[in-house]
């Protein structure tokens, strides 16, 4: 009996030593703490109203066809270069071909016809003043003549037709520039009013811009404005060409057109991009910037490290606007009066204790 009371205290005893070991252990376990330095925002009051549009080409065509037929040959590629009046892609044309020649049959007859009327019509207007013809026989050739003038005419029209027909069959360039895009290939079928080549102008460009109504009176033609290209980090000056008068379509936005006031080699049709508009806003917020070096990058996100309150390192995912220099506009995540870690003193991650220097 003493000896069963002897192994349960000595059994008690390990437990409890071990709890005190494991506890003792845990205490004196301390994760490092990783000095850091920490910056605030630059908050810059943003009174100017800004605009996103896309720059398109000034000169710029979809070419289609009016005639329902198989692509017979395109003859240009993406990227090429082509002159006004290059014959561009063909569409098969033989029942246009077999118009055109019954209408050139259509034509000699008429004009023999016409040239024997014309005739009879001079001999009986002879006769007619000799007192030799009649009046009704008179007028009954003046008619044939008429008629036969009529026929000839309307022939010719017919030509005029078919042949305007066969410009929707030849699909030329309206210009000089570049293939941007071809819809079709040989032995598609192409359809009236769907687009089979596109065409641009390079060298002059446009940006179309909505601008909400609240600020659309401020806005006239002339104004030069700042047009910020993020994808080259290009800012260029252009001019206001063109300002819609009704938002019927376009939801409460009115469309704003700026042309480029110069042609940048890097700038590209589709490119989107910030218009500046020199309108003074009251009481425009702030814009927070921070520098680019200090923006975390993992796969399409972008963050930032902070310090919760438990003085550990948070990482905080942001939605990022323009880029100013060295320094990029945070839309989201962070604000102006809040801080963020600028350089660390070991590897961050989330919640690493961190001590500010």
């Amino acid at each position: 009996m003493k000896i069963k009371q002897y192994t349960i205290v000595l059994i008690v005893a390990s437990i409890l030593f071990a709890g005190c070991s494991k506890k003792e252990t845990i205490g004196s376990t301390n994760e490092p703490t990783i000095k850091v330095t920490v910056n605030a925002p630059t908050a810059t009051n943003n009174p100017l109203l800004a605009a996103s549009g896309k720059i398109e080409a000034v000169n710029s065509a979809n070419l289609s066809t009016r005639m329902m037929g198989f692509v017979t040959k395109v003859y240009v590629n993406v990227g090429q270069k082509v002159t006004k009046g290059q014959l561009l892609l063909a569409i098969n044309n033989a029942d246009l071909q077999a118009k055109r020649a019954q209408i050139n049959a259509g034509i000699i007859e008429a004009t023999a016809a016409f040239t024997n009327a014309e005739k009879d019509y001079k001999r009986f207007q002879v006769l007619f003043t000799e007192n030799s013809a009649s009046q009704k026989e008179m007028d009954d050739m003046t008619a044939r003549y008429q008629m036969a003038k009529a026929r000839l005419e309307a022939a010719k029209q017919m030509k005029n037709e078919i042949e305007a027909q066969f410009a929707y069959v030849n699909i030329t360039a309206p210009f000089n520039g570049i293939v941007t895009n071809t819809f079709v290939e040989a032995g598609d079928m192409a359809n009236p009013g769907i687009p089979l080549v596109a065409v641009e102008a390079p060298g002059a460009f446009e940006v179309k811009a909505m601008v909400p109504e609240s600020e659309i009176s401020s806005i006239t033609n002339g104004v030069k404005v700042s047009v910020l290209v993020k994808s080259i980090n290009t800012q260029i000056t252009g001019t206001v060409t063109e300002v819609s008068s009704s938002a019927k379509n376009t939801g409460g936005q009115y469309l704003v057109k700026v042309t480029l006031d110069s042609s940048d080699s890097s700038v590209r049709s589709g490119m989107y991009a910030t218009v500046q508009f020199p309108v003074e806003r009251k009481n425009a917020p702030d814009k927070v910037l921070i520098p680019t070096s200090s923006i975390i990058k993992k796969g399409e996100l972008s963050g930032i490290y902070t310090i919760s309150q438990q003085n550990t390192a948070l990482l905080r995912w942001l939605r990022l606007g323009r880029t100013y220099g060295d320094q990029i506009e945070v839309l989201a995540g962070l604000n102006a009066d809040e801080t963020y870690i600028v350089t660390a003193e070991g590897k961050l991650f989330n919640g690493a204790k961190v001590a500010i220097q």
